[in-house]
C-alpha cells in the first residue's frame, strides 16, 4: 500500500442533491483516495476540520465507466466514495455552508 498522508486522503466533496439532503443528518460525502481505509478517512476528517468528531464512515468502490471514442474503447479511472457521519455534539464542516 502506498504511503498516503492524511491530507492526501480526501480529494474533494461530492455535491449532489442527495448528498446535500443528507447534510441535515450530519452526513457528508467525499471522494477519497482509492487505497484509503475507514480509519484513515476518520483521521483525515478530524485533522482537516477542527472540532469535528466522526461517528462512522461508510465507503464504496466505484468502477470506471466504459467510454468510446470512435472505434476504440477505454475506461475512466476507478474512484472511492466515503459518507462520513458526525456525532451530534460535533461542529459542522465549513466548506458546505452556503451551498
Amino acid at each position: 500500500m502506498a504511503n498516503v498522508q492524511y491530507y492526501d486522503v480526501i480529494l474533494k466533496p461530492v455535491v449532489t442533491e442527495k448528498s446535500m439532503n443528507a447534510m441535515s443528518e450530519k452526513k457528508y460525502t467525499f471522494l477519497v483516495h482509492t487505497e484509503a481505509n475507514k480509519s484513515m478517512i476518520k483521521e483525515a476528517v478530524e485533522k482537516m476540520f477542527p472540532g469535528t468528531k466522526v461517528k462512522s464512515v461508510n465507503t464504496m468502490n466505484l468502477d470506471g465507466k466504459t467510454k468510446r471514442r470512435g472505434m476504440t474503447f477505454g475506461k475512466t479511472a476507478k474512484t472511492k466514495k466515503a459518507i462520513v457521519q458526525l456525532t451530534e455534539d460535533s461542529k459542522e464542516i465549513e466548506i458546505f455552508t452556503g451551498l
